[in-house]
């Protein structure tokens, strides 16, 4: 058995340790390990290293991982990194970000060549730990940063825990940039919703005789519908269409080109979009993506008709599966179209037709559905029987919904009731609060009030104070 699982050329090894990791199989690990050691392989092969490595230490806890690492490592050669790397990496991979850094460490205090492998993929780690300060004066002590590889991975790290002044910061100080570091400073001001900074960098990469690629205008896209700068998006829809020509070939793009125009507010031009040759494409014809996004603009701009006819076209006149967005946004627009007995049949048709199991979003927004149709035992019995456990059980979103409702119809006792259950989900949510003196309000119930506001006083909730934004401009006159 153990001559057969030292067949390199198959997956034989990874099944024969992957089955003794799941089965808890130690004993058989070690007499792997033995025979390994006696035939004199272990430290001729990288990946036997890493999987034996690896799937040994998972038997511990993390304290005695962490030293049984350790006595592997004694065991390499500390002259040759590959090792080192190949378990840096697999760790980096798996999320096991301590190991990871373990390892590395390891190599730093032994004296085995750190490379820009090595680096690049414990600041990976270091970032899902949010621990990598140490990382970063390591980098810099040792040179590292004049590597467009290293300096991207030690951007990436403070740009996924949205530190973006020194994102900002570590970009300004590598000395050779190049899209890719300028991809990943945007990409964390884009998720940090940090627009304005995403459209400063895109703004500066001509100065900085940096060329763009698909991912910038996507990112710019983003930025640009984040602000709802209908100028700027024209201007990379034309960057796109000069610098791509067909934008039908690059499925993203054209889904984002369609959500700008649609929050926007021109339904017509996401439509254009959605209708180029690029399209027609035999192999794009499926993609649920375009279909999703256009969907979605017909949701959010209130054409609910618009919105189920085009389902209809996707799923009987082009047979594509729609996901679980295509689901969210169709039975929406049923709702808010009153027909109720249509997006029944399309909830219940997810798992009958599809078999997608439907999530807390669905249930929210079926409670939704039947509590815009008044009919409010109906949309209660439903929460009631959600298959899910804890507080999966009741979500927050589905109560308000409930509660939302009943202020509408006048509904007091069901309201209480949904008011209760959400309030035992999340105690001090002042929506729901807010929620329940509206309908005591509506109904004259003046000394209720005066009892919540004690409550809330005695929680120290008050209602955020409301905002907005307006972009205007100015000129001297």
């Amino acid at each position: 058995m153990f001559d057969d699982a030292l067949n390199f050329h198959t997956t034989t090894t990874s099944e024969f340790l992957h089955n003794c990791s799941r089965t808890r199989n130690l004993r058989a690990v070690q007499q792997f390990y033995a025979h390994v050691l006696r035939a004199g392989l272990f430290l001729i092969s990288p990946r036997l290293q890493t999987e034996l490595v690896s799937t040994y230490a998972a038997f511990f806890n993390s304290d005695n991982s962490l030293k049984i690492l350790t006595h592997f490592f004694k065991c390499f050669s500390l002259g040759n990194p590959l090792p080192f790397n190949s378990i840096i990496s697999h760790y980096s991979q798996r999320g096991s970000g301590c190991f990871a850094l373990h390892t590395f460490s390891f190599m730093h205090y032994n004296g085995v060549y750190v490379d820009s492998y090595a680096l690049c993929s414990s600041l990976k780690s270091a970032s899902c730990l949010k621990n990598g300060g140490m990382m970063h004066a390591y980098v810099e002590k040792s040179g590292w940063l004049a590597s467009v590889f290293v300096g991207s991975a030690l951007l990436d790290f403070y740009a996924k825990l949205s530190l973006m002044e020194d994102a900002a910061m570590v970009f300004d100080e590598i000395p050779n940039r190049n899209t890719v570091c300028v991809n990943a400073l945007i990409s964390g001001y884009a998720e940090a919703k940090m627009w304005g900074g995403a459209i400063g960098i895109v703004l500066r990469m001509p100065m900085l005789n940096l060329g763009v690629d698909n991912f910038t205008l996507a990112s710019a896209l983003r930025a640009s519908s984040g602000l709802c700068n209908l100028e700027l998006g024209k201007q990379i829809h034309a960057r796109i269409v000069c610098g791509i020509g067909n934008v039908g070939a690059d499925v993203f793009l054209q889904s984002l080109l369609i959500e700008m125009y649609g929050k926007c507010g021109l339904v017509d031009c996401a439509e254009k979009v959605f209708h180029t040759v690029g399209y027609r494409v035999k192999e794009r014809q499926r993609d649920v993506v375009l279909w999703t996004s256009m969907l979605g603009v017909y949701g959010r701009t209130g054409n609910y008709t618009k919105v189920i006819r085009l389902f209809k076209d996707m799923v009987t006149t082009e047979g594509i599966k729609p996901d679980g967005v295509v689901f969210l946004t169709v039975i929406s627009a049923c709702g808010h179209s009153g027909q109720v007995d249509l997006g029944m049949e399309y909830f219940e048709s997810m798992g009958r037709d599809y078999e997608l199991v439907a999530t807390q979003e669905h249930y929210s927004c079926v409670v939704d559905l039947l509590s815009r149709a008044g009919e409010l035992e109906r949309a209660c019995k439903l929460v009631g029987e959600m298959p899910f456990i804890g507080n999966e059980r009741c979500a927050i979103s589905m109560w308000g919904a409930l509660l939302n409702a009943c202020n509408e119809c006048g509904n007091v006792n069901l309201g209480k009731i949904a008011a209760r259950k959400a309030l035992e989900l999340e105690p001090n949510n002042v929506g729901i609060y807010v929620l329940l003196s509206n309908m005591y309000a509506k109904n004259g119930m003046w000394a209720e009030i005066e009892q919540l506001r004690e409550l809330m006083k005695r929680k120290g909730l008050t209602k955020e104070i409301g905002w907005s934004s307006i972009r205007g401009e100015f000129s001297n006159r």
